[in-house]
């Protein structure tokens, strides 16, 4: 129970490694509101987490929206008057290297995947900076090694890894108890990696798999629960004196 009566806000949750996250936080005795844009999903697995006896609660939300953010954290204000945890997780993936990757698709990718990231950190320093806290922004492996298929992604990733820092560095200027890191998880078993897999069609999607299996020395894609040990480490005590640096859960990757 190591994060027993800590409050925790964890984004894109409803599937993948946010659900992941959702249920190991919680089982480690915090009380998670967790949100998603898929609310369906979402409300099932509130129900299916709350029977197994964890304290969650599922909000549909749209973190590319301010008004949606400050909704959300409202709540939690109003209810909690605190947040000490955030894990901003909600995030895509469009393929396309350089030459592929339209312009519409870069836009919508910075959008869910950085733009979201600067308003969740930007809003809830209030709820945190006099308790204290941690905020942990999802980035990815691609953000250190990059990944020519999937070049808006890679990007909007890079863009997480140093918002964090510069986060960090402003909260421990300002004499904020918070401290801000980013997670880079590599190649995870999750929806948006399958979706992202099938989108560039079969025989790629092999090619792609295979190329995989050779680049990590474990030879096999990760689980969410593999990631999930490390945004417990960062949202606990354990970590008290950890802040503005990138922790990988990757297999080996990026020791290429």
């Amino acid at each position: 129970m190591r994060l027993q009566n800590k409050i925790v806000l964890v984004t894109g949750a409803a599937s993948g490694m946010g659900l992941a996250f959702t249920r190991r936080l919680a089982a480690e005795g915090a009380k998670v509101y967790f949100t998603d844009i898929n609310a369906e999903a979402g409300k099932c697995a509130e129900v299916e987490l709350r029977e197994q006896g964890l304290d969650v609660i599922f909000d549909r939300h749209d973190v590319t929206s301010e008004e949606d953010w400050s909704r959300v954290l409202g709540v939690i204000h109003d209810k909690e008057r605190r947040l000490d945890v955030l894990v901003n997780n909600a995030g895509m993936v469009i393929p396309g290297s350089i030459e592929e990757c339209t312009l519409s698709d870069f836009d919508r990718t910075m959008d869910v995947n950085l733009r979201s990231v600067f308003i969740g950190c930007k809003q809830s320093l209030p709820l945190m900076k006099d308790n204290g806290g941690s905020i942990i922004n999802m980035s990815s492996i691609t953000a250190i090694c990059g990944e020519p298929a999937a070049l808006s992604y890679s990007t909007s990733k890079a863009g997480v890894r140093f918002l964090s820092k510069s986060v960090a560095l402003h909260c421990a200027a300002k004499g904020y108890p918070i401290r801000v890191n980013s997670l880079h998880p590599g190649y995870i078993e999750t929806p948006l990696v399958a979706d992202a897999t099938q989108a560039i069609g079969e025989e790629a999607g092999r090619e792609f798999h295979a190329r995989l299996m050779q680049e990590i020395p474990f030879k096999r894609l990760g689980k969410p629960d593999e990631v999930a040990g490390a945004v417990v480490f960062l949202a606990s005590d354990d970590s008290v004196y950890v802040t503005g640096t990138e922790m990988v859960v990757d297999g080996g990757y990026a020791c290429h």
